[in-house]
């Protein structure tokens, strides 16, 4: 697969904040929950790039802030040089053709009335990509096959299918518009592990075969460090480390990084017992306040009083490695 160095999709600065009224608080007074707070990155066309991190830290929040379903609330979302955040109506609307979503649970997202033909037609219709119903249907049943379903699925709903399959129909309705970037919500997570690992295979192939660009977004390492080129590990609203997968995964410098490397199984029950899995104390921060200083300090093993004063700066320490740490 060939990676180019344009950009395809550029994130600068981008905040996702909601504020709550005051009636939630015994103060009365307004909160603001910061569930993306600052977050860039770039991503090049034909790369995966992973998005790791705990339950709870922004990861689907700043997908949705990608694609536009959450609207930024405030910083620049560039899709192929165009600021997504200043569209609206049609001109957003043409530009969303351009990107899909996988989404998570392939049993909530798919219609439980509509057909295989009806569900993988209406982005195809919405989008007026196909000019009637028999090139619609050549399409549908051209994708069902990508994915590895027999034609004569379409006429069958999603409960007539497992869970393996519902997503590869979900998948089937991503690239029916031929979109050029594909957000990956935890694709794999919902399903059996033997499902996994073909699934994984098919969105490789498919990325292949569609020159496509993936944002992967997923808590499982093995996964991301299986299909990424690029991973960024996020923490409360936050990316803290940024490298290519070899990189980052041989050599974590960010503590959370490290504690999430730890935690990952060895197949090799000599090697899995002769190491220490990092614990991290305490549970994650509320993003209605988060910490001073580092987020993370609070957890940190590792931690200075620097740490819990001074915000860290976002710097290069190697070549196409970036991280927030006052300790690198």
């Amino acid at each position: 697969m060939h990676i180019n160095t344009d950009k395809i999709l550029q994130v600068r600065d981008m905040n996702i904040h909601f504020t709550f009224g005051g009636g939630l608080l015994k103060s009365g007074r307004k909160a603001v929950l910061k569930a993306v707070d600052g977050v860039s990155f770039d991503l090049l066309t034909g790369e995966t790039l992973g998005l790791v991190g705990e339950s709870g830290c922004g990861k689907s929040s700043t997908a949705k802030g990608v694609l536009q379903l959450y609207k930024p609330t405030s910083g620049q979302v560039l899709f192929k040089e165009e600021n997504l955040c200043d569209l609206q109506g049609e001109a957003l609307r043409r530009m969303r053709r351009q990107m899909q979503m996988i989404f998570q649970d392939p049993y909530a997202s798919l219609n439980p009335r509509m057909t295989v033909l009806r569900i993988i037609e209406e982005p195809m219709k919405v989008h007026r990509t196909h000019g009637n119903r028999k090139e619609r249907r050549e399409q549908v049943i051209e994708m069902v096959q990508r994915v590895g379903l027999n034609p004569s699925d379409i006429h069958r709903y999603p409960h007539e299918f497992s869970g393996g399959q519902r997503q590869r129909i979900g998948i089937a309705r991503a690239l029916a518009v031929r979109p050029e970037l594909v957000v990956c919500d935890e694709p794999v997570s919902a399903l059996d592990v033997s499902i996994q690992a073909q699934m994984i295979h098919l969105i490789e192939a498919l990325r292949d075969q569609f020159n496509l660009s993936y944002l992967f977004i997923s808590h499982d390492l093995s996964v991301v460090k299986h299909i990424s080129h690029r991973v960024a590990v996020m923490y409360l609203g936050i990316i803290v480390e940024l490298a290519a997968k070899e990189e980052l995964y041989a050599r974590p410098l960010h503590p959370y990084t490290q504690a999430l490397l730890s935690a990952i199984p060895i197949p090799d029950p000599e090697v899995e017992r002769q190491r220490t899995a990092i614990a991290l104390e305490g549970e994650i921060p509320s993003p209605l306040a988060p910490p001073p200083g580092c987020r993370f300090h609070p957890r940190c093993r590792l931690r200075e009083a620097v740490c819990s004063r001074q915000t860290p700066q976002w710097r290069e320490v190697a070549p196409g490695h970036h991280v927030a740490c006052h300790l690198v």
